[in-house]
């Protein structure tokens, strides 16, 4: 034992990250075999008034073990010292750098989707006139690609209307461009 004890100072090794590691790991393995077999009966019992398939119950599971799983792993991160404010920083920027990547695709899929139904369901056409609601805003109709319907209003200036907004909002057409006061 003093052998091994030496052994570890020669090379500068500190017992309280290792023991605090292991400790961490035999209560974390415990705690998820324990609840991983109470989360399986209490979903098992439940499972038939909420109609749940065994492929949500195996989804729950995971998802908690999982979770159990990244907790015992950042506090043994911690107990070595490893700091935990970076990973959290890169984690969260992460996150949002996704978040707002999805948001720009979904954007742009959505006009995109939204001006193939427009040419299919042609509820307008260049040349007419079309009345945004609530807003009131009136123009020409002059041009339309994937992204935007051109709106050239009476003083001249051009709207550009995202093709999506024909589908969240109401709008009036006037046929023909004729215009109403």
């Amino acid at each position: 034992m003093n052998e091994i004890i030496a052994w570890l100072d020669q090379h500068h090794v500190n017992l309280a990250p290792i023991l605090t590691s292991a400790a961490v790991l035999v209560v974390a393995g415990v705690a998820i075999f324990l609840l991983k077999r109470l989360l399986n009966n209490w979903l098992n019992s439940i499972q038939p008034r909420l109609q749940l398939s065994h492929a949500t119950i195996s989804i729950i599971i995971r998802v908690v073990t999982g979770t159990l799983c990244l907790i015992a792993v950042l506090l043994i991160l911690d107990a070595w010292g490893i700091g935990l404010t970076g990973l959290w920083g890169l984690l969260v920027s992460s996150i949002a750098v996704i978040g707002v990547g999805f948001l720009a695709t979904w954007a742009i899929v959505s006009n995109f989707t939204a001006s193939l139904f427009l040419t299919i369901w042609r509820p307008f056409r260049v040349g007419d006139t079309v009345v945004l609601l609530p807003e009131n805003t009136a123009g020409r109709v002059t041009d339309r690609n994937l992204m935007f319907t051109m709106l050239r209003e009476q003083d001249g200036s051009v709207v550009n209307v995202p093709n999506n907004f024909f589908f969240q909002k109401m709008f009036r057409v006037i046929a023909g461009g004729e215009q109403s006061s």
